[in-house]
């Protein structure tokens, strides 16, 4: 599927249905509140309007949101007596893909004896440090490398930092997965992966 390009002048905000729809049933009142607490640190930012889709509720404001107005609006939303703090898993401005690759991944887990797949790989990812303030926009794919081998190719979709610093650091990255020392690679889109949300079920 063919999507649209995101805006810089977006921010997503990760929460639960239940949550989103309970925002979503008063959103005049949030609009108005969160401009108020832009307006009290001088920001020129403004929201114009919410919605939600498959990834959560998209804010979308008149201009690209600095770092100080992101943790404003993450807090207000964070702050919302009627929803759960825990069921926002992250806030993040909503830009363009970036695409990795990690090598020397053994397929087979030697403890477990299963074959790696997304969501064993996703955990180990949030789980290192060298991968935080990423934020994945698709689950990690991951391809045996030949029927006869024991190793596999991850790939993995990124939303880039706006400077870019976050991913560009962890280009020819070594880390530790299990017994194995692996490698991360700048990589054209896997034409071969789905790029729609159906990729998360």
């Amino acid at each position: 599927m063919i999507t649209k390009s995101p805006s810089c002048r977006q921010v997503i905000i990760l929460i639960d249905f239940d949550n989103s729809t309970k925002i979503l049933a008063n959103l005049l009142v949030y609009i108005v509140n969160i401009n108020s607490a832009l307006r009290n640190i001088k920001s020129n930012i403004i929201t114009n309007f919410i919605h939600n889709d498959y990834r959560g509720l998209i804010i979308t404001t008149n201009n690209i949101t600095s770092s100080l107005d992101l943790s404003i609006i993450k807090k207000y939303v964070k702050n919302i007596d009627i929803i759960q703090p825990k069921s926002i898993s992250f806030s993040h401005l909503l830009q363009s893909k970036f695409y990795l690759k990690i090598l020397d991944i053994s397929y087979f887990n030697k403890i477990s004896k299963t074959p790696t797949n997304s969501s064993s790989f996703k955990q180990v990812i949030q789980s290192m440090h060298i991968f935080n303030n990423i934020c994945l926009a698709l689950k990690p794919h991951v391809i045996k490398k030949s029927p006869k081998s024991n190793m596999a190719v991850v790939w993995i979709d990124i939303r880039n930092a706006q400077s870019k610093t976050n991913t560009k650091s962890l280009i020819n990255r070594l880390f530790n997965i299990g017994f194995y020392i692996t490698t991360i690679h700048s990589a054209n889109m896997n034409l071969g992966i789905p790029q729609c949300k159906n990729c998360w079920k």
